[in-house]
């Protein structure tokens, strides 16, 4: 099972018990909502560090494998256009691939 979903699920449990909590005690509307925001999200640092930490080392490892594919496959690629472009300077012929190599003179500049 994925670890952000009994993370995400330990959250919500906290918020409607701290929504609960301060409608009992009396507030309404947005000033509920927004005790039981924070009392929530001070309660889970607490107590949910463990969860947390799971998530966040299954996200990483996730994103690692990820880069790695994606950074590979992208070498993979370049050599492949590399050995393309040696293949081809190969089949062309000696003098014509000496002739393109040749530099050009240079002009001197006038003053």
């Amino acid at each position: 099972m994925r670890s952000w979903l009994p993370y995400t699920a330990a959250r919500l449990g906290l918020f409607l018990a701290a929504f609960g909590v301060v409608y009992l005690f009396g507030a309404r509307s947005w000033m509920a909502l927004i005790l039981a925001w924070l009392i929530s999200g001070l309660a889970s640092y607490v107590l949910l560090s463990r969860l947390r930490d799971r998530m966040s080392v299954s996200v990483s490892e996730r994103l690692e494998k990820r880069r790695g594919a994606l950074v590979g496959d992208r070498l993979e690629d370049g050599a492949a256009r590399e050995d393309h472009l040696q293949e081809a300077a190969e089949d062309v012929p000696a003098p014509e691939r000496a002739e393109a190599t040749k530099e050009t003179p240079a002009v001197p500049k006038e003053s």
